[in-house]
Order: structure tokens, then C-alpha cells, then sequence
């Protein structure tokens, strides 16, 4: 069942949207707004959430508010990876939680939050347990990043390899589960904390992980996933059935569903993370897929 759907993720991260092409995120907000009034005219019940920001920045919050985004929506989101990438320590999340509702009176989601075992798996076993103390009770909805780490064979497109240096290669040991579908220490933790922790997890298109993923979601307790589908991935041949087969499978847990990600053809520039030239036509597919799963 979906809860939520989501208007894109991490707006203001290069690696998601390319805010040199959209200087002060103009053409975002008008995407947002757009996305929104389409979205509300085919479920007006769905909660609307702000594409998760990383990093927490409430300048960035008061920017969008100025231009009319927040009046549209019903959630702001953001991501927190304090052991991996982030300048603060763990310690911090109430601060940084406590920045962001001194710019808006919406409701705060933690919609990415995560630990990875690049150094050692007992730090994520760490990370599990202070992040569970320090935000359980303190926001609604809290999605542990992720299920599965990422296989070392693929680029990890999202992160720019030259400029991280070795915490590039922390996005690919993020998961609860290693890249062979073995769990690591943490997983036997997370179900204490599951359901008021749930997990997000992305899966690519016809993504072989997909049954087994289920598996271990009822394993560990989740009831609240977040995922996505990919506007890309829509312009694929087939897409429309590993649409169907991912949210069929998917039906038993509250999902936050996610829309983002450029197709090369309707980009400012040919990449996933450019400012699409007609806003028009991700809202149109945000309306087609929540009517399809939704309604």
C-alpha cells in the first residue's frame, strides 16, 4: 500500500540534481509544484513528501518555502549519514532535526539514515543502536539505508568517485545484508527496532534481488519501506511491467514511493540528474503511476 509518495531525492546533492544548470532551484520548485497538483488530483489522501535533503540544510528549506514549495506539500525529509560523510557527529540529530522545524511547521521524516561496514561491521552495529536511541519517538517515519549493500561491480553513479576519494567506496557497504545476501551483525539488531524503524530500499529495473528482498523484509519486521521508481527507467522497453512486478511485490508494507531521476531525452543536458526541459512531463508521470498504484 502506498502511504507517501515522494518529489524527488536529495535536490540539493549534485549527484541528484544538477543545481549549476538550475541556480537557486527555480526549476525544481516548479517541478515540485506541478508534481504535486497532479498528484493531488488523482489521490488527494497520499501524503507528499520533500525529495529527502543531504545535507540538512535549513537555508536551502527557507529557499523552497520562499518560491511556494512547502505550501504544496505535506512532509519535509532529510538524510543523515554522520559515521560516513557528514562534518557532525552522531550525537548531533537532535540539532540538526531541531534546524529544520525552526524553518517550517511541516512535519520532519528521516527518510535515509545509515551506517556502513566499510571500516568495520561493529561500527554499524554502533550506529544502529545510537540512531534507534536518538530518533525513535522523536520523528514519524525513519528509514534505515539499506537492505543490501551494493555490488562491488556496479558504479556507484550517485557518488563521484575522483572527489570522495575512499568514502566512495562507503556507498557500496551500506546494507544490512552483504553483497551475497548473507546478513552482517546488524541485521539480528534491526529487529528490535522494526516496525518504527523501516528501511529504504532502492531496486534497479528487473532487479533479480527482488523476492528475496520481501523474504527479508518480513524477516526483520519492516513495515514501512520507502523505494522508487525511476522517470528514467520508464522510457525503457518493458518498464511498465517491472513496474507492475516490483509494486505487486511490494504490497504488504506502507511504501514511500519515490519519484525521480531524468530521462537523457527529456533533460536541460543528456543525464539523470539534470532539470528536466518541461516540468510538465514529470508531473504527468507522477499522475500515471499514482493512478496505477495508488487509486
Amino acid at each position: 500500500m502506498i502511504e507517501a509518495v515522494k518529489l524527488w531525492n536529495e535536490p540539493n546533492n549534485m549527484s541528484h540534481w544538477d543545481f549549476e544548470i538550475d541556480a537557486g532551484w527555480q526549476v525544481y520548485a516548479e517541478m515540485v509544484k506541478s508534481a504535486s497538483a497532479a498528484i493531488r488530483a488523482e489521490n488527494s489522501g497520499l501524503t507528499q513528501v520533500l525529495g529527502g535533503i543531504s545535507p540538512i540544510d535549513p537555508n536551502f528549506i527557507r529557499t523552497l518555502a520562499g518560491q511556494g514549495v512547502l505550501d504544496t506539500l505535506d512532509v519535509v525529509a532529510v538524510h543523515g549519514f554522520p559515521l560516513d560523510w557528514n562534518h557532525w557527529s552522531i550525537h548531533e540529530w537532535p540539532d540538526k532535526l531541531r534546524e529544520i522545524y525552526e524553518v517550517t511547521d511541516l512535519p520532519v521524516w528521516v527518510t535515509e539514515v545509515g551506517v556502513s561496514t566499510f571500516g568495520a561491521e561493529e561500527v554499524q552495529q554502533f550506529g544502529l543502536r545510537r540512531t534507534a536511541e536518538l530518533l525513535i519517538g522523536r520523528v514519524p517515519r525513519i528509514h534505515w539505508y539499506s537492505l543490501y549493500d551494493l555490488p562491488r561491480a556496479w558504479p556507484a553513479t550517485t557518488r563521484h568517485r575522483e572527489a570522495e576519494g575512499s568514502s566512495y567506496y562507503r556507498h557500496f557497504y551500506l546494507g544490512l545484508l552483504r553483497e551475497d545476501g548473507t546478513p552482517k551483525p546488524a541485521a539480528a539488531e534491526f529487529v528490535e527496532y522494526a516496525p518504527e524503524m523501516g528501511i529504504c530500499q532502492w531496486f534497479h529495473f528487473e532487479d533479480h534481488r527482488l523476492d528475496d528482498a520481501v523474504r527479508w523484509l518480513r524477516r526483520l519486521g519492516v513495515r514501512h519501506l520507502r523505494t522508487g521508481l525511476s522517470w528514467a527507467d520508464s522510457h525503457r522497453p518493458g518498464a511498465q511491467s517491472w513496474f507492475d512486478r516490483q509494486m505487486a511485490a511490494l504490497d504488504e508494507f506502507d511504501i514511500t514511493l519515490t519519484f525521480c531521476f531524468t530521462p537523457e531525452s527529456c533533460g536541460i543536458r543528456p543525464h539523470h540528474t539534470s532539470p528536466p526541459r518541461s516540468v510538465g512531463e514529470f508531473a504527468d508521470f507522477c499522475a500515471r503511476m499514482t493512478r496505477r498504484y495508488s487509486c
